[in-house]
């Protein structure tokens, strides 16, 4: 077997058995695709305080002639702000596809086109949830981008971002596929396509190509400790983006179907306790009243396997398989029931925000898994919308191991109403339990909570 290296040159090379492998060259994909890349310049003029902001004292002699420079009396001078970030046109007539982030909460947008043209944009419209935004300016015959499809995205495999990072325009940085599908906080409705691409300020709203010269993913955040790259940057897939761009284009809003229901991640603990074999799918962990689950019958322990036939291998693709349904469509449900599987229809409906909750006041305690609890009042249970539960005055041991907390309520045991003490201990201290799964809702929220009982 042969090997060599050559350091410090153009190229590092490696030969084994007669066969080669070079570092992939994106000179010709740069060339051909960076000319419909923008940046991105905004404005947000200044908003002047309320009056009543003093002034600072000029000599008597000078007032008159510093007056002419300074504010009306009462309002101090501040600059507009500016920011930057990075876009693409997706389209020959104009429309140009960045984040929410760039171009929210601003007076004026700027678009400069590789060729150094510069046009005021027109935000059509943008949506907090995905951070997609578009933007026109008026042009024709303009270069755009080819979209690829981000499904066929692999774990290793070379990407290329250009954007504007620190205002440095048509910076070109490159990486590989770190993971596919994450999901951040809050973000529910994207999964991330996550790289080592070096992205910055700036690169904001920036495509990121594959090999073919294709645009699979849309540039939006990154984690860090410094401000700056550390190595994870997040991509939003195409497909998201223009699915909520013309959206945007056509309804000048994005609408998503929705459920009305609190899931949470099926862990090996839970999967246990509800007979699965591997841990995968929803979890119920609540369901609104009148809402399209409810509805539709489902109930809480109910764990959705399938939406429409496509597997839910992890509880964050639900929201994003409902949200991508459009409201008022039909959708079946394919649901692991107390050892068995079901199918549900469900009509779906139209997302929006929402909910409420409580919490409040004989206390016992279940020795085998370290709770004192303490029963709710009749006004209480209507406040907080439940029919049964008690409440978590002190909880040790096993309970506090698993998260539990002075203030929760605990609805159920392995699908079990809890409505009293007696009825949690009993419950809890069958010899023969080595865990327990406790649906407990916490202020607006029903989760479950996996817990291996002591001895």
């Amino acid at each position: 077997m042969k090997r060599w290296f050559v350091l410090f040159g153009l190229t590092l090379s490696f030969l084994s058995g007669g066969a080669s492998a070079q570092l992939p060259d994106f000179v010709d994909l740069v060339e051909k695709q960076s000319p419909a890349v923008v940046n991105i310049t905004t404005t947000q003029e200044a908003r002047r305080p309320k009056r009543g902001h003093k002034q600072m004292p000029a000599p008597d002699e000078m007032l008159d002639f510093f007056r002419k420079f300074m504010p009306p009396e009462g309002e101090a001078f501040l600059p507009p702000s500016r920011g930057q970030g990075s876009g693409f046109l997706i389209s020959s007539d104009g429309y140009i596809l960045t984040n929410t982030h760039v171009v929210d909460h601003v007076d004026e947008v700027i678009v400069k086109l590789a060729d150094k043209r510069e046009f005021r944009a027109k935000v059509v419209g943008t949506d907090d949830r995905t951070d997609v935004a578009l933007l026109k300016i008026n042009a024709a015959g303009l270069p755009r981008v080819t979209l690829g499809d981000p499904g066929k995205l692999r774990v290793g495999e070379w990407v290329l971002a250009i954007g504007a990072p620190f205002g440095f325009e048509n910076s070109v940085t490159a990486g590989i596929v770190s993971a596919i599908g994450r999901s951040l906080p809050q973000e529910n409705y994207v999964p991330f396509i996550q790289t080592d691409v070096a992205v910055n300020p700036g690169n904001s709203g920036g495509p990121l190509f594959n090999m073919k010269g294709e645009v699979v993913g849309m540039n939006s955040q990154i984690i860090s400790r410094s401000g700056g790259y550390m190595g994870l940057s997040f991509a939003i897939p195409i497909d998201v983006a223009t699915d909520v761009a013309e959206q945007l284009k056509t309804r000048g809003t994005v609408s998503r179907g929705r459920l009305g229901v609190v899931i949470q991640e099926v862990t090996a603990d839970l999967a246990d306790s509800f007979g699965l074999k591997k841990p995968e799918g929803a979890l119920v962990a609540d369901v609104e009243a009148g809402s399209p689950a409810d509805k539709a019958g489902l109930k809480v322990s109910d764990i959705i396997l399938k939406y429409n036939g496509k597997p839910i291998a992890s509880s964050i693709d639900l929201p994003r398989m409902v949200g991508a349904s459009k409201p008022g469509s039909h959708a079946t449900l394919s649901v692991w029931r107390k050892g068995g599987m079901h199918e549900i229809g469900v009509t779906v409906g139209e997302i929006k925000d929402a909910q409420v909750a409580a919490t409040a006041p004989e206390k016992q305690k279940s020795n085998r898994a370290g709770l004192t609890v303490s029963p709710l009042t009749a006004e209480q249970k209507k406040i907080l919308k439940i029919s049964s539960g008690v409440l978590v005055e002190d909880a040790e041991g096993p309970a506090s191991r698993a998260g539990i907390q002075s203030g929760d309520i605990i609805l159920a045991v392995n699908n079990q109403e809890v409505h009293n003490a007696e009825e949690l201990s009993r419950l809890l201290n069958d010899p023969q339990r080595k865990s327990a799964a406790l649906l407990v809702k916490r202020e607006d929220n029903a989760h479950y909570v996996s817990l291996r009982l002591d001895k």
